[in-house]
C-alpha cells in the first residue's frame, strides 16, 4: 500500500490518517528510510505503507505467536 503526501503532513499525522493512531509513526518510518530526514512534507511524496502487525490479544498460546 502507498500513501501520497498533502502539503504540511507529518510522520504522525500520516499515521493517523492511514492507521487511526499516531502511534504507528515508527513503522511508517521504518518502510521510508530516505525520507527520515523529512519533518514536514510537501504535497506528493509517496510513502509505503506496511500492514501492521498482528496484535497479540494475551488469549492465544505464545507459540502461535513465535516464528
Amino acid at each position: 500500500m502507498a500513501y501520497t503526501t498533502v502539503s504540511g503532513d507529518t510522520w504522525d499525522s500520516v499515521a493517523k490518517t492511514v492507521y487511526g493512531s499516531e502511534e504507528h509513526a515508527d513503522l511508517l518510518m521504518e518502510a521510508n528510510p530516505r525520507q527520515l530526514p523529512v519533518f514536514r512534507f510537501d504535497a506528493g511524496v509517496m510513502l509505503e505503507t506496511p500492514e501492521l502487525p498482528a496484535e497479540k490479544d494475551g488469549l492465544a498460546p505464545p507459540w502461535k505467536f513465535e516464528g
